[in-house]
């Protein structure tokens, strides 16, 4: 089967804003599932879909965070980087003001061998590994 799905078919899963899309969505993790391949969710369709859930639909820091950590424990889904993911949400829930999208990139940075992740945000350089530049 072999499939990754976009940030809407996510979106919905978590959502159920749209009982159509929401029970296609499902028939596909099923289907997955059945095939014992789990859907890819890429680390780009988490950054949207955080900014989705955060702007659009109101949902605060706390639920966006679970549903990304049950998305860490489902058989149904595979996590592109599930380490990034991790440590993207620990440092996220442990810098208040932070930003999602900063602590997965400087994770993601991390964890591909670099020591800095440089930045003009002074907010993103509160954030351990990250630096200011300026």
């Amino acid at each position: 089967m072999s499939i990754a799905i976009d940030t809407n078919v996510l979106v919905r899963l978590l959502v159920r804003d749209d009982e159509a899309q929401y029970a296609a969505a499902q028939r596909l993790l099923a289907q997955a599932a059945a095939a014992q391949e789990p859907v890819l969710i890429v680390l780009g369709a988490l950054l949207e879909t955080e900014w989705v859930l955060r702007s659009r639909y109101k949902l605060d820091k706390a639920s966006i965070a679970g549903a990304f950590a049950a998305l860490l424990e489902s058989a149904d889904v595979e996590i592109e980087a599930p380490a990034t993911l991790e440590e993207a949400l620990y440092v996220w829930a442990q810098h208040p003001g932070a930003d999602f999208a900063d602590c997965l990139l400087s994770a993601r940075a991390a964890h591909l061998g670099r020591r800095r992740f440089v930045t003009f945000d002074a907010g993103a350089a509160r954030l351990p590994g990250v630096e200011l530049l300026g």
